[in-house]
């Protein structure tokens, strides 16, 4: 038995077929939107007006979903660039990035906005924007401390721009604690060659904290260092100079007590003076010469005793050293909150 078609059931199947596909596509736009979107990459273009859009990244920064409001104020930007809300969302949107630990974007987005609206009074927020973002990547004194270069090098522009704002007040607070952590890592590095009794480059560190960073806590033990440091290379009168440095503006510290102790333990031999006629070379030396002409004399028998120089354990003789707890990675931030809404 043969069975007859429908009439016109093949004509509306095409368009059957064609509206399945787009009804689809349309459920699934949203679907894959909120996918990229927690994925991290660039939100696709929806069209949307500029309050849809910064409402919804302001809630999305209230709910702590950083991420998303971060990418959902870019895409103000980018939709409506002439906007007043552009200029604000583009700021907002650095902070997101800073809430999110993503202080890379973080840096670059202040720094945006700053080349394209340097005059704009928010500019002081974002200048305390970038140089958060540097403090916040500061690592202890045993790693490389560039970033701890960029921070106070950041951190000082903010004072110099801006002296008179709240930002600045702030910034002032934290320069002095990204010094401390400087000097630190100048001690950390002396005390290195010292227990290597590399005399000469651990003293080049100290006397850098004492020239360059004079007004941290570091300074006191530096001064004790140099006293040590100066003795073992037998330069005594230095050594007397940064005791009584030492004594003048830390006159009841440990360490002060630990130099003059120190001082005591080896004190100075005073040389006899050369008799009348004595030769200043004795007899019995041999002079290397060098293209003809003497340069140096060396005894024939090395019967010298070794050089006395003060025992050193590597920076904390006693091992009562206090731990070093001005590193500025763990101090709070007061003034971190958003000056915009």
């Amino acid at each position: 038995m043969r069975t007859l078609p429908v009439r016109g059931l093949s004509a509306r199947a095409p368009l059957a077929r064609g509206l399945t596909v787009a009804l689809i596509a349309a459920f699934a736009l949203p679907i894959a939107g909120c996918a990229r979107s927690k994925a991290g990459t660039d939100l696709p273009y929806v069209a949307r007006d500029v309050g849809t859009l910064y409402t919804s990244a302001k809630t999305r920064l209230d709910q702590g979903r950083y991420k998303e409001a971060a990418a959902l104020f870019d895409e103000v930007e980018r939709q409506h660039p002439y906007s007043v809300w552009a200029r604000r969302a583009q700021l907002m949107g650095a902070f997101s990035y800073y809430l999110a630990r993503d202080y890379t974007a973080a840096i670059q987005g202040a720094q945006r906005f700053l080349s394209v609206h340097p005059g704009n009074r928010d500019a002081p927020y974002a200048y305390y924007l970038v140089a958060l973002s540097y403090y916040e990547q500061i690592s202890d004194v045993t790693r490389d401390q560039k970033i701890t270069t960029q921070a106070q090098d950041s951190l000082g522009e903010l004072v110099r721009r801006y002296p008179n704002t709240r930002y600045a007040a702030d910034a002032r607070l934290k320069l002095d604690l990204v010094r401390d952590h400087l000097a630190g890592k100048e001690m950390e590095v002396g005390r290195f060659y010292e227990r290597r009794r590399q005399w000469l480059s651990a003293t080049m560190r100290f006397r850098k904290v004492i020239d360059e960073y004079q007004t941290t806590t570091h300074a006191p033990e530096a001064l004790m260092r140099l006293t040590e440091t100066y003795l073992a290379l037998g330069v005594r009168g230095e050594a007397e100079k940064a005791a009584a440095v030492l004594g003048a503006n830390y006159p009841g510290s440990d360490w002060y007590e630990r130099a003059y102790k120190l001082m005591r333990e080896y004190p100075s031999t005073p040389i006899a003076p050369l008799a009348p006629g004595a030769q200043v070379v004795p007899p019995g030396t041999r002079t290397t010469t060098v293209a003809g002409e003497a340069t140096s004399s060396v005894p024939a028998k090395a019967d010298a005793p070794n050089a006395v120089t003060p025992a050193t354990t590597g920076g904390d003789p006693t091992g009562t050293l206090p731990p070093d707890t001005t590193s500025p990675a763990n101090t709070p931030n007061p003034t971190s909150s958003t000056p915009l809404s």
